[in-house]
């Protein structure tokens, strides 16, 4: 027998998201990449757990990397950023095939919406992708209602767009940091779970892992 993606190689390792055993090589470099691996994979467990090791750092020419965040206001905002998190948790849930790029370019679009509503012009440009630009849109609509029910209390201190920005500019460095680049990657996403572990919304799919 050969391994079933490279046919080359002995299997020694069982896939769960394949349902057999494929090669330890091919399980390095197609994990997360071609293989839709389940986040209770032991090989891909041991794999996150070395990405934490070493943590790799930001190219220079990452998109809004040049942007300066206030130092107070995540401080001052932590439940806005906690409620933000908690949706697209909660968009993710009820969509099993997001990725951390789909969030990612969701929230980087979203960022740059505010960004141009900042200086005053009008630009909206939401992802071309399908799945992205429906969590653009449930994000839309999470901070506009936010902001009519500010609206409704005249005693509350309006939302600013310049607050929403650098908001949205802190979630997607921290995405950054927290995925590992790989095209299927959900190591954001899981964390973001991970903040709410008592949310019914985001209950985790059943294991995938066929003992063999």
């Amino acid at each position: 027998m050969s391994c079933p993606i490279c046919e080359k190689r002995k299997p020694a390792r069982f896939c769960p998201a394949k349902g057999e055993k494929i090669c330890a090589v091919c399980c390095g470099t197609e994990r997360e990449v071609t293989l839709d691996c389940p986040s209770d994979c032991a090989h891909l467990i041991s794999a996150h757990r070395y990405e934490d090791e070493h943590r790799r750092s930001l190219p220079a020419d990452t998109p809004l990397l040049d942007e300066k965040i206030p130092q107070d206001i995540v401080y001052t905002h932590q439940q806005l950023m906690a409620a933000l998190a908690f949706s697209i948790a909660k968009f993710c849930a009820v969509q099993p095939a997001a990725t951390d790029t789909d969030v990612l370019a969701a929230i980087q679009a979203l960022a740059e919406t505010y960004k141009t509503l900042i200086s005053g012009i009008i630009y909206e440009k939401p992802p071309d992708a399908p799945l992205p630009r429906e969590l653009y849109a449930a994000m839309t609509a999470f901070i506009s209602e936010i902001q009519k029910q500010q609206a409704e209390r005249a005693a509350s201190a309006s939302l600013k767009d310049s607050q929403i920005f650098y908001l949205l500019v802190f979630l997607y460095r921290m995405g950054l940091l927290r995925t590992n680049g790989r095209p299927r990657s959900r190591r954001f996403i899981e964390f973001l779970r991970g903040q709410f572990p008592q949310a019914p919304e985001l209950k985790r799919e059943e294991s995938r892992i066929i003992v063999p």
